[in-house]
Parts: structure tokens; sequence; C-alpha cells
């Protein structure tokens, strides 16, 4: 069999193709991939045609920085094991477990610093929700939970489950996940959060006063930071309508086309609510003094191994059904978290 690579060949439409498989140049190295996972948010945004056209994919992905032309490649969590080095690549990594933002196919070549090392108490299937909690991590890192406050975070799926866990490692007065699923609000609760919630329930759980002529009531019940990362533009303005005077959204999620109809001629004027983007393709510029991509990387590590990863992947099939797969994603199958193409 030879290299088995998933094509986006347009709206709605994913085929599997067999390739050859490449050879290495003698600076790269060939992985053999064993595993990757579906980015379920943002790849389905490519599946459906609703990137924007002007859009690179991913401008700080090598393998991934062309544009939104069909047929396309796609995907940036694969976990594989080198198989072959050029004559100029260090053979010490022959052999080597390793991780690579690429695209979903069984074999492919690439420089090795783009390339990290497994760490060996991670299994294959968890080592690619690397991106999900480098995501999580940014998340926190830009919303900056402070002592006290009360949070809600709208979006339990993978991304935001591993960002519920973040969060809930800060001092929180309250941490509230809301989500339509139950299954993924009782999830929430063993990530951390104090409670969940559907988003029917948030409005009527959170109704933050208008503030007065001099202000508002710090105890007032509105939340002093929403983080959004459901995919969904309506949950942007359910965030901004349970937000407290002078209070933060921090949007981590990409809606592609989609536009977001926020209610923002009422209160939200007078009570001086932040909207700020979180984007894990950079970091925030009051950090890049102390904070750059390697170690932030690292960090992911470190709060993946702590994570339990397990109860994000739901689904495990092999990579030539991944047609159907997006087709059951486009669907809005409810019971399907994590899904992880297999190689063997």
């Amino acid at each position: 069999m030879g290299r088995r690579v998933v094509r986006f060949t347009g709206p709605r439409e994913v085929a599997v193709e067999e390739t050859p498989v490449p050879e290495p140049a003698p600076g790269e190295v060939l992985v053999e991939t064993r595993a990757s996972a579906v980015s379920p948010g943002t790849e389905l945004l490519v599946y459906r045609d609703e990137v924007p056209a002007e859009m690179p994919l991913d401008e700080s992905i090598d393998a991934l920085s062309g544009g939104v032309d069909y047929p396309l490649r796609y995907g940036y969590a694969a976990v594989g094991e080198v198989t072959a080095v050029g004559s100029r690549a260090d053979p010490a990594w022959l052999g080597e477990r390793v991780f690579a933002f690429n695209p979903h196919e069984s074999h492919f070549v690439t420089d090795p610093g783009a390339l990290s090392p497994v760490p060996d108490e991670l299994g294959t299937r968890v080592a690619t929700l690397l991106p999900t909690v480098e995501t999580a991590v940014t998340v926190a890192l830009d919303a900056r939970p402070r002592l006290g406050e009360r949070v809600a975070a709208f979006g339990q799926g993978p991304v935001g489950l591993a960002t519920t866990a973040q969060l809930a490692a800060f001092p929180l007065a309250e941490l509230v996940a809301v989500d339509p699923v139950a299954a993924r609000r009782e999830l929430a609760v063993e990530f951390g959060a104090d409670r969940a919630l559907a988003p029917s329930e948030v409005r009527d759980a959170f109704d933050p006063e208008p503030p007065g002529p001099t202000g508002s009531d710090p105890t007032a019940s509105g939340v002093d930071l929403a983080v959004e990362l459901s995919g969904d533009p309506d949950a942007l303005d359910d965030a901004v309508g349970v937000t407290g005077y002078d209070g933060r959204v921090v949007v981590g999620s990409w809606y592609g086309t989609k536009h977001a109809d926020l209610a923002l001629g009422g209160r939200f004027h007078r009570s001086r609510i932040g909207i700020e983007a979180s984007q894990v393709s950079t970091i925030d510029p009051d950090l890049r003094g102390r904070w750059d991509a390697e170690r932030r990387l690292e960090l992911a590590w470190d709060r993946l191994r702590e994570l339990d990863a397990g109860a994000l992947l739901t689904d495990s099939v092999d990579v030539g059904e991944a047609p159907a797969v997006y087709g059951k994603l486009d669907e809005g199958a409810d019971e399907s978290m994590g899904v992880v193409f297999r190689y063997d």
C-alpha cells in the first residue's frame, strides 16, 4: 500500500487517495503516521467551504501555508514514527515517535525542526490532542482570569473542555460551563467547572444590571469574564449578554464566513464591555518578552500530561472512512466528541 492522503475535493466532498510514499530529501525525514486527530471546528469550516477565500489556511504552519482552493489537504495533529532519514539528517531521529502539525496522510516528509518528540508517558492517540491543549493554554494566557472572578466558558467540545480544565486551575469565585449537550456539560464538571448550564439557562443565571449614572454595582450577577469557544456566533451574543460592567469577552472561536449578530445597542455600550480575539497562531504582544511558541508548546505538553485526555476522544476509525466521518460531523452527531484517524 502506498501513501493514503485525505483530500477535501470540494464543498462537502472528501476523498482518500493513494499516492507513492515520498522519499526524504537530504535534510529531511520520513514520518509514518500512526494517528491524527480531527479538529471538528476548523475542519468543518474547510469541509463546508466556510473559510474566507482571501485567507491562507495557516501561515504559521509550513504544511498549511496555501490558500483555500480545492482540492486541498488539511489537518494539524499527526503522531507517527520516523522511518527514514535523509543523507544529511541526524540519524538519531530514526525510530523516534513524534508529533507534527501536518495534514491527514499516512506518510509525510518534513524538516526535523518541525517535529516534536512525544513524551514516553503519553499514548499515541492522546498525543494527537497537543494542538487542542495548546489552544486552551493560549486562551487562558489571553483571558488572564483574576483572583475571585466569575467566569463563563461557552462551548464544551474538545477545546472548550481543555480550556475549562485550565481555567479551573485559577482561584476563581465560580467557573460555569455552557453547552447544549448534556453529556458535555457533565464532562465539564468533571474537568473542573463548578456548574454547567444549557444555553437556554444562561441568561437567567446571569442577569447583569444596567449601569447607573455613576457606574455599576460590583455585586451584580454578571460574569467578569466570558470565554467563547463554541464556534456558534449566537453563543457570542449570549456571552456578551451575561458579562457585567467593565467585563471581558474573549473569543477563541473561528467562525469562518459565518457572521455574528450581536445586540450592541443597549447595555453593552454603557457597560464598557471589552471583546478580544484569542488565536493560537500568535502570542499576545504583552507576553512576547518572556513567551515564545517553544515555551508555550512545552507548557501544553505538561498540561496534556495532567489532563484526563481520554475523555476527549470518543471515536477511532480507519483513515479510509474519512468521507463518512466528515459527513457525520457535518450532521451534528452529538455523541462524537473527538475523532482520531488510524493508519494501521
